[in-house]
């Protein structure tokens, strides 16, 4: 089964696609998502749907994860977020994918066992478990990543 996961944001998504076979998980692709800085809202939100369609046409994945976004100070930067959020389930709901989301903490107790484990031991973890250099990749992809094996985790199969 391919499962496909975004790290939500509106200046740049991670995404990562992993396929899980036999309780064994592998990467199938990993990067980001990166609209034009100048561009109005309308055409990033446009960009993302574009590359996650095309995304989910060539992988075919059965299940969509997403990570619960917590914000606090900046409103606008929610709205845009959740703007991408949205986005990204309706890309889910036209290829008939179930989505799941998670929060950060439940992502670190999967990985690490630990809710306040440090990035970098989040990091290490996902090393260790797809066998991957991490270092060219930028740190919203390996969240994707790291969301990916708690959407396997929580669905049992991994």
């Amino acid at each position: 089964m391919n499962i496909v996961v975004i790290y939500p944001g509106f200046a740049r998504c991670g995404f990562a696609v992993i396929k899980v076979d036999n309780k064994k998980a592998s990467v199938l692709d990993i990067g980001c998502i990166e609209p034009e800085v100048n561009i109005n809202q309308e055409f990033k939100l446009e960009k993302i749907f574009d590359q996650l369609s095309k995304i989910s046409k060539e992988f075919n994945p059965e299940l969509l994860g997403i990570e619960k976004v917590f914000f606090n100070k900046n409103a606008k930067t929610v709205i845009n977020v959740g703007s991408a959020i949205g986005v990204v389930k309706l890309v889910g709901a036209k290829n008939k994918m179930e989505v799941q989301e998670y929060t950060p903490l439940q992502v670190k107790i999967a990985l690490t066992g630990y809710g306040r484990a440090e990035k970098k031991q989040v990091e290490k973890m996902i090393q260790n478990i797809f066998k991957l250099d991490t270092s060219p990749f930028v740190d919203d992809a390996i969240d994707a990543l790291a969301v990916a094996y708690t959407v396997g985790v929580h669905s049992g199969l991994l």
